[in-house]
């Protein structure tokens, strides 16, 4: 037997995304979000009302970065969720983050997080709250790279947001391979 919930944003899993920003006057900015995933081969959307300072810059500055939240800054991430920079202008410096500056995007890279999705704005709706980026990079410190060169889970260990009991999970164990596990059953 199943039991209903009605219509909410639940979904499993629900990835922590860290949307980092440039103020007006160069200030970096973050912010978590959860609501976000890729839409198209270049293109990333997520879900952030209009109120939020990130929102702000990115149509400013044009440009963000999404991090992958991960296990080992989890609370530096929680953090940057539930302070706003419109009330805390170093809110990211508080956060313990320190910025790289991308090569391909006006925003900041954060030096703690080692996966980063480097991104200029196509559209943003305030009415819908849709940000829509272009994806310029991918960009992941060698450290949570695995020996062919591509990113480990495993070492990355990103988290996930859990709605329903407003959790976050580490993501990371393999339990089979894509493209791959389907075929036993052919």
């Amino acid at each position: 037997m199943r039991k209903n919930f009605g219509a909410k944003p639940i979904l499993y899993p629900q990835p922590v995304f860290i949307i980092a920003t440039y103020g007006a006057d160069g200030t970096p900015n973050a912010m978590n979000a959860a609501w976000g995933g890729l839409s198209e081969e270049n293109e990333i959307t997520i879900c952030i009302s209009a109120d939020h300072k990130t929102t702000e810059n990115i149509k400013k500055r044009k440009a963000f970065t999404v991090s992958m939240a991960t296990a080992e800054y989890v609370a530096a991430c929680d953090y940057v969720g539930i302070v706003s920079g419109n009330d805390c202008a170093d809110k990211f410096a508080k956060a313990g983050f320190h910025v790289e500056k991308s090569s391909f995007v006006d925003a900041p890279l954060i030096s703690e997080l080692p996966v980063a999705v480097e991104c200029t704005l196509i559209s943003y709706d305030d009415e819908s709250c849709r940000l829509v980026g272009r994806i310029e990079n991918v960009c992941a410190d060698e450290r949570v790279l695995n020996k062919k060169g591509k990113i480990d889970p495993q070492k990355l260990r990103p988290i996930t947001y859990d709605p329903m009991n407003h959790d976050y999970l580490v993501l990371g164990e393999p339990v089979g391979k894509a493209f791959g596990e389907g075929l036993k059953l052919k």
